[in-house]
């Protein structure tokens, strides 16, 4: 007979939870071996591992902690008898007595090896690298030992830290919108540092993707970097930081000793793609149209706006040329192009007279200077929109400055963004066998690296959490100390197809839109042809003839969207505040935003892949989640 463990008081009374070879966790998270009711109880709050003959009980970091015979434990050598107790709940843990006999000759914890380390190398430290390194330690422990690199690190002392502008880093100030889907799964301790009073808002309002009230969180890209990557400089005994880049070539050697190596280099990886051959060629016929890969380039405006976000929410959902993500007012303003709106997002060398495509094709953040011009620190182009006088493109970026209420001395900076995608054919690969010398590698894509996804329906980060998310918890559960089989990675190729379906068709159908004769055409093209019928040289251009039909079907939608979103954005502005604020805009660009189309709030805000259920136990319960901490709210 097995040790066991035995829930004495609360929901699992009477309930007994055999203990073998594979860890037995304790928390609110439905895939947990024992789920906690108690709002007390962590996601993961604590978990028995079998080491050299007994089983050590470790609290796994829990808010509230874990007391074993009343005595608050960070890790514990449980014996037959002991009591667990977590939130409300008691559990009694038993050996059978043919086992005490051998456990007795074990000695004290000291001398308990901590068993077989995971080697994890992970290329790549953003939000999504680091978020991955970071879930993984929390879930193993002392059983994993991660190296993780990123060029854009430097070293400050004994901590490494993001470079600076002058170092050659741009960092980068967009604000990024987390589902409650994906940062719940994120570590307590995480969640708690990256939340703070006025560090996010709840911009966006919650839908099918959001879990138990939780809402969306707006939050700018470069915090979560900052704070990610400082709790990972405070876990200096499992995670070693290199600021230097990956060099797959350079690095073989040290790879073929590892188990695992992340992939996590954002859309343009080198390490993914030297290892081309492991992970298979990229498929971009599914996102093309009439033989041609459909790719929009999107301007980037650094602004504040001086809108409320009810209404800024309103004017981004009910058109696709302008959306607008910010952090009480400030973030980014992005447009979309047609092609001959991008071919004029160039750089001017004000010295050499050389155009440069540095600001789309970098991209690189060109701010404003005391000249007032948009100047490349990097290459010290300016932005050439800006500069000549009478430039269509910059009075329609004006245009999109009005339509958010940013005046023009609040937008302080332009860059620019190539966006398109490719359908990849798998995510998991086993780059070298395991020998009698070495335990054979793995590789994983994650994130941009296996899923760059157009960011207008606001997925990208959202998709890369879920993909290390879903990797940790495989790693986590699956390792034994042996080499690892393809059949490890079920679940989490499973996971990721999954993600690479729902999340890019949703972007594709923000790519893309049907004409009145029901073809496929992109968004960008229809944009174009409302820009080229309101040329006044165009035939039977006039116009001004159909401003006010124009206005008014546009206020049509305006209220379509606002009576969908009333019931969970509070504070809706009403026509005559609608109206007036139009007003403001040329007719053209009315017309332009009526014929863009509204967001296809269907797909973009439709049902979410759910990670867990590729993870949870059928024999758990269903868990019970908390609700909101209100001292959370920003």
């Amino acid at each position: 007979m097995p040790a066991s463990i035995t829930g004495r008081v609360g929901p699992l009374a009477g309930r007994r939870f055999p203990v073998g070879a594979a860890p037995v966790t304790f928390g609110r998270s439905g895939d947990s071996s024992v789920v906690i009711a108690s709002g007390r109880a962590s996601r993961l709050h604590a978990e028995v591992l079998r080491e050299a003959g007994r089983y050590v009980l470790y609290d796994r970091g829990s808010r509230n902690g874990t007391l074993v015979n009343g005595n608050k434990v960070t890790s514990h050598v449980l014996a037959s008898g002991d009591e667990i107790t977590i939130g409300d709940e008691v559990f009694g843990f038993e050996i059978p007595e043919s086992m005490e006999t051998i456990t007795d000759v074990l000695g004290p914890l000291a001398t308990v090896a901590p068993g077989p380390v995971l080697n994890v190398t992970v290329s790549g430290g953003g939000p999504v690298g680091l978020g991955f390194a970071l879930l993984l330690e929390h879930l193993m422990g002392r059983r994993v030992a991660i190296t993780m690199y990123d060029g854009r690190w430097t070293e400050d002392g004994s901590r490494v830290v993001w470079k600076n502008e002058a170092q050659g880093n741009v960092r980068r100030q967009q604000v990024v919108t987390v589902q409650s889907r994906q940062y719940l799964n994120l570590p307590e301790e995480v969640q708690e540092r990256l939340f703070g009073a006025g560090a996010y808002t709840e911009m966006w309002p919650a839908g099918p993707d959001s879990v138990q009230g939780y809402g969306p969180r707006n939050i700018r890209i470069a915090y979560v970097e900052d704070v990610l990557l400082e709790m990972a400089n405070e876990k200096s005994d499992r995670i070693r930081l290199v600021p230097s880049r990956f060099d797959p070539a350079e690095q073989r050697e040290a790879v073929v000793k590892d188990h695992v190596l992340a992939i996590c280099e954002g859309g343009r990886s080198r390490t993914r793609d030297h290892l081309a051959d492991k992970f298979g060629a990229p498929d971009a016929s599914i996102y093309s149209l009439n033989g041609h890969h459909v790719q929009d380039v999107v301007l980037g405006l650094r602004v504040k706006s001086d809108l409320p976000d009810p209404m800024a929410v309103l004017l981004t959902v009910a058109q696709n040329r302008f959306l607008l993500n910010s952090l009480s007012g400030e973030g980014f303003l992005n447009m979309r192009l047609t092609d001959a709106e991008a071919q004029e997002v160039i750089g001017v060398d004000p010295v050499r007279h050389v155009f440069e495509q540095c600001v789309a094709s970098r991209p690189c953040l060109m701010g404003r200077n005391d000249e007032g011009d948009f100047r490349c620190s990097t290459h010290g182009t300016l932005f050439l929109p800006a500069l000549v006088k009478g430039s269509a493109l910059w009075k329609r970026v004006l245009e999109g400055l009005v339509l958010f209420g940013v005046t023009e001395e609040n937008l302080s900076a332009v860059t620019g963004f190539r966006l398109d995608m490719v359908q990849r054919p798998r995510f998991t690969a086993r780059l070298h066998s395991a020998t009698s010398a070495t335990p054979g590698t793995y590789g994983f894509l994650l994130g941009d690296a296996a899923n760059a996804i157009h960011f207008w329906p606001g997925r990208g980060l959202n998709s890369g959490l879920a993909s290390a998310i879903s990797l940790a918890r495989s790693l986590s559960n699956a390792w034994r100390g042996k080499a690892f089989r393809d059949a490890d990675f079920v679940r989490h190729e499973a996971a990721m197809s999954m993600l690479q379906y729902r999340h890019k068709s949703r972007a594709w159908n923000a790519m893309v839109t049907t004409d009145e004769h029901g073809d496929t055409c992109a968004i960008k093209d229809t944009i174009a042809q409302s820009i080229e019928a309101a040329a006044p040289d165009a035939p039977n251009g006039a116009a001004g003839k159909a401003d006010e039909a124009d206005l008014d079907a546009f206020m049509d939608r305006l209220r379509e969207v606002r009576d969908r979103l009333s019931p969970r954005v509070p504070g809706m502005p009403d026509d005559a505040t609608l109206r007036d604020h139009l007003r403001k805009l040329k007719p053209e660009t009315i017309r332009t935003l009526l014929a863009s189309g509204a967001w296809d709030t269907l797909t973009v805000g439709g049902e979410e892949v759910d990670i867990d259920i590729f993870y949870r136990q059928i024999s758990s319960p269903a868990p019970v989640m908390k609700q909101p901490d209100p001292r959370l709210k920003a």
